[in-house]
């Protein structure tokens, strides 16, 4: 999954963006006050990042 995929799939399930620093990106979920650091992207952290925003698997 791309990182771009994997923004596009956070934002559309209520997640925003928090902030960016040099090598990663913070989002929020707002229903539930979790966050998460998004960095390079393979299959299995994409899974990570939206199990620890209590998002649904793309």
């Amino acid at each position: 999954m791309k990182r771009r995929d994997l923004i596009r799939h956070l934002e559309t399930h209520g997640c925003l963006f928090v902030r960016e620093g040099a090598k990663h990106t913070i989002y929020k979920n707002p229903a539930n006050g979790l966050s998460s650091t998004i960095l390079l992207l393979k299959k299995f952290l994409a899974h990570k990042i939206c199990d620890d925003l209590g998002v649904q698997r793309p």
